[in-house]
């Protein structure tokens, strides 16, 4: 499948090295520092006097000793020529001759240098060129102070180049107690992968990439397995394939959603309505009998195929998943969300029993183990979510990676951080991009990584990060429609590259996205972004 969306500069993620060593080949084959500097800076300043409202009180650049220091002198001088009022605060004892040669010209221009630290409770904006990419440890305690006092006193004052003070430019977590919080980052050339992590945008604000012309030969040499962003503009060319025109229902998708119990019925009516936003054509349903009696009254199109027994401890029962011809006929069964009954006792001495008592005996739980060994052994494509995450979790399905790595079809997982922690232990402190593709590549699965900035990784190595989502409007709920849509957008392409899995995901951001500017937050109900769904797919 080609590669989605295009590894260019406005998708592609990166880490501080590499970009150091882009840049690193961009001054060896001639290109001088001072050129790339002058390019840099004068975006950023064309940038801020698009934005003469941030201005008015003028302007305080914080220059460090490095060249993100140069490019904020560089941005100071272009702000003074332009009439702005601007004074320079520097307090480091050496400069990179560049940075240095900088301050000197300003000193000539008459740009006022600070002595001592400048008010932080002062209206002016406050631009951050104090270290940029290269930072690896927290700015020091006169630095990591003045930025506390200016955030609580002044807080939206303050921009950044490239990446705030404190931040750092992998993980996007602070390097100490203490970090710069920006209104806005004006990321440059490329987008550094930690800006774009959940916990980075408290301190990074709002993202500007600003473009540096960058030759496309240059990044053609970033591995392949490089993650890209995913924007909205890149729904229009997702990898969808087409189904034939003259296509019966049959051959646009067959899914089997198991979802929903008495403690969560109405997780299996989302999912539902997210599968029946896909598209589908064959839409089947294994629910808990009480819902399956009633669906037909809001969502007639779905075919029961079976009304599924609760767990003597609580829960839908899988066993009935075994039954003669469940599975058969289909592209995609979904399993997990409010299936309910994750909590399988622990893994000691009494898990066994406990695990008796929560099912009501043995005999229940090897029901539910032929269940799980139906689903290893269906050919086509499973999503599992939720609950379905927190079973495997728990051994319903016996060792979870080996039961994964030895499924006879393709699985998509869609945990959130908790389920993936369940799930992946070992892997809960790695940050997002990393833990997603070493679960992947090491279980044969695509995996999205729920959050405010999702995360997609396919077994072979590729990555995808949602850049934009209506945080705002996060809600239960949300997370069985786009179990529901990707199940069913899977079906439809009969097909489960991992690539799939990131434009349901962004499809499903983008809803989200829509409802929240047309009905405003409160009214962006998990139904709601269902029908959005349904109206675009």
């Amino acid at each position: 499948m080609s590669c989605w969306p295009a590894r260019d500069a406005a998708h592609l993620l990166v880490e501080s090295a590499p970009m150091a060593a882009l840049e690193e080949r961009l001054f060896a084959s001639g290109l001088p520092v001072e050129a790339l500097m002058e390019k840099a800076a004068l975006a950023i300043s064309r940038a801020l006097l698009a934005r003469p409202e941030l201005l008015r009180d003028g302007v305080l650049v914080l220059a460090g000793p490095g060249h993100n220091g140069g490019d904020a002198l560089v941005v100071a001088r272009e702000l003074y020529l332009a009439g702005v009022a601007v004074r320079i605060w520097s307090p480091f004892e050496r400069h990179k001759p560049l940075t240095e040669a900088h301050l000197r010209h300003a000193a000539w221009l008459g740009i006022e240098r600070l002595a001592a630290p400048p008010d932080p409770a002062a209206t002016e904006l406050w631009v951050d060129g104090l270290f940029g990419i290269g930072q690896h440890r927290p700015p020091e305690p006169r630095i990591a102070t003045l930025l506390e006092q200016r955030q609580r006193l002044m807080g939206g004052r303050l921009v950044a180049i490239d990446v705030p003070t404190g931040l750092c430019a992998d993980s996007g977590r602070p390097l100490g107690p203490v970090a710069a919080c920006a209104a806005i980052t004006y990321c440059l050339g490329l987008l550094k992968q930690g800006l774009v992590q959940d916990t980075a945008l408290a301190w990074v604000g709002q993202l500007e990439r600003l473009d540096l012309g960058l030759p496309a030969a240059l990044l053609a040499d970033l591995p392949a397995d490089q993650p890209l962003a995913l924007l909205g503009s890149d729904r229009a060319t997702a990898p969808w394939p087409q189904r034939p025109q003259a296509a019966g229902k049959y051959a646009r998708g067959r899914l089997l959603v198991v979802s929903g119990s008495a403690a969560y019925p109405g997780a299996g009516q989302l999912s539902l309505l997210g599968a029946s936003a896909s598209g589908c054509g064959s839409l089947r349903a294994a629910l808990p009998r009480a819902l399956a009696e009633q669906i037909w009254l809001v969502q007639p199109h779905v075919v029961i195929s079976a009304a599924l027994e609760e767990r003597v401890g609580g829960g839908l029962a899988l066993a009935g998943l075994a039954n003669p011809g469940l599975l058969e006929r289909l592209d995609t069964v979904l399993v997990g969300p409010g299936i309910g009954g994750d909590h399988w006792g622990d893994s000691g001495a009494g898990g066994e029993a406990c695990l008796r008592m929560e099912h009501g005996s043995a005999a229940t739980a090897g029901g539910e183990e032929k269940g799980w060994e139906a689903l290893g052994r269906f050919p086509g494509l499973v999503v599992l979510d939720a609950d379905g995450l927190n079973r495997l979790a728990a051994g319903a399905a016996g060792a979870p990676e080996e039961w994964l790595r030895g499924r006879a079809g393709t699985t998509w997982l869609t945990p959130h951080q908790g389920e993936f922690a369940r799930l992946f232990p070992d892997l809960a402190g790695e940050t997002p991009l990393r833990a997603a593709a070493t679960a992947a590549q090491r279980c044969g699965v695509s995996l999205a990584l729920k959050g405010a900035r999702t995360v997609v990784a396919a077994a072979d190595g590729r990555r995808w990060q949602v850049l934009q989502a209506a945080t705002a409007v996060a809600r239960a709920g949300l997370g069985d429609v786009l179990a529901g849509y990707a199940a069913g957008r899977g079906a439809c392409a009969a097909a489960g590259d991992g690539v799939l899995l990131a434009a349901a995901v962004l499809e499903h951001a983008e809803a989200g996205l829509t409802c929240a500017r047309q009905r405003g937050a409160g009214q962006t109900t998990p139904q709601e972004v269902a029908a959005t769904l349904g109206s675009a797919a």
